[in-house]
């Protein structure tokens, strides 16, 4: 059974309450405020409310759960035939509206007061029949000694009372029914928001899962990527060698201290991509053409790590070669509540890299439905040769 969460039992308490409201609205008569007052008194009232309310209660808790969702139908069927008869026979409505009767029948009215005094001797006389019955002095007459037996003035009425027909009680049967109903649907709709629960958060660490597993990937990935640059550098006896060592201890420091996180500011992202820039210039030299521009500020923007730098490594690792005179384009554009990115390359196919090409685009794009769940929108084409990717994302 699990507890109740606050909303839910607000509901539950405002619902009983109207509940027990009912009968003090529909049983009451003129003089409201006595019969309400003696209507909350009666152990008939009090039996009719906690019947249905332990019957809503074992069906939602026990039976419900315990016997339908378990499919064992038949041993449910039999325990709700069960609570039908025993609705059946005790009849707490009518019970209640027939004590209820009773009771008012034989309440005093100010229109019905005997006379005191000597306004009730002059009104009477001698005549001892006409006398009120507590001046009689042998006692009540014998039709009002059954009177005083009669069900809900001096004794209760037997809750179950097999010597007389039984009389069907269309009301309790309908509240009844409607009680078993509403239990039904309350625990339904509970188990569905459970299992609605479980889903969402099973989905929620399958994707942190990934995601951690994904970050593992690129990160490594990158670094040995530029690595291999470095090398290159100094195996060309470059004067940039230094200055790239200190370009890749920044971008190290990002990627290992900043890009763990799901999102990094917006422009530590963007430092990032100038340092790994740099370091492609230095190693390409004269030879490219690398336009890179930033139109916006980015302020406080956040944005998922490295998923710019996918899309600018795999336009380095495609687009040159030293037959011809690389040109590559990329192009940051920060709106208020949006950023826009484009990054432009020739291809020159090469079988060896294709093979090596490990995560790239295609782990950049399941980060990106991690992350932005329909709040991001990718193209990627190919025309004549020219490779172009442009992504925009609602940040």
């Amino acid at each position: 059974m699990q507890h109740f969460k606050t909303p839910t039992f607000i509901i539950h308490v405002a619902g009983w309450l109207l509940f027990l409201t009912f009968p003090l609205v529909f049983m009451n008569n003129e003089q409201s405020g006595q019969s309400s007052l003696l209507l909350l008194a009666s152990p008939y009232y009090w039996l009719f409310c906690l019947t249905y309310m332990l019957m809503f209660y074992l069906n939602a808790w026990v039976l419900v759960p315990w016997l339908m969702f378990k499919k064992r139908y038949l041993a449910y069927s039999g325990v709700v035939l069960l609570l039908f008869a025993f609705v059946y026979y005790a009849r707490p409505y009518d019970k209640l509206l027939g004590h209820n009767k009773n009771v008012m029948d034989i309440m005093p009215r100010p229109s019905d007061a005997p006379p005191r005094g000597l306004n009730q001797a002059l009104q009477f006389g001698t005549d001892t029949s006409k006398r009120p019955h507590a001046e009689m002095p042998f006692g009540p007459l014998p039709n009002e000694h059954l009177r005083m037996e009669e069900p809900g003035f001096g004794r209760m009425d037997p809750f179950f009372d097999f010597r007389r027909p039984i009389r069907i009680d269309v009301i309790s049967l309908f509240i009844f029914f409607m009680i078993m109903g509403l239990s039904i649907a309350t625990s339904t709709v509970q188990r569905w928001q459970n299992a609605e629960s479980k889903v969402v958060k099973a989905e929620a660490e399958k994707a942190m899962a990934e995601l951690s597993f994904l970050k593992a990937q690129i990160n490594p990935h990158f670094l040995f990527n530029t690595l291999n640059n470095i090398y290159m550098l100094s195996m060309m006896n470059s004067e940039h060698t230094s200055e790239s060592i200190m370009r890749l201890s920044n971008i190290m420091r990002y990627v290992t201290d900043d890009a763990v996180q799901d999102f990094v500011l917006l422009k530590d992202e963007i430092n990032c991509i100038r340092d790994y820039i740099e370091l492609q210039r230095l190693r390409l030299g004269a030879d490219a053409e690398i336009n890179f521009k930033v139109t916006g500020q980015p302020g406080q923007k956040k944005i998922g790590p490295i998923i710019l730098m996918t899309f600018i490594e795999n336009a380095f690792k495609y687009g040159v070669t030293k037959k011809e005179k690389t040109v590559i384009n990329i192009s940051l554009i920060i709106e208020e509540d949006s950023v826009h990115f484009l990054c432009e390359n020739k291809i020159y196919p090469n079988t060896t890299k294709l093979e090596r090409a490990g995560v790239g685009i295609d782990n950049t794009q399941r980060r990106l439905k991690h992350l932005y769940p329909n709040k991001f929108e990718l193209n990627i084409n190919q025309n004549n040769e020219l490779f172009s990717v442009r992504l925009s994302l609602d940040c």
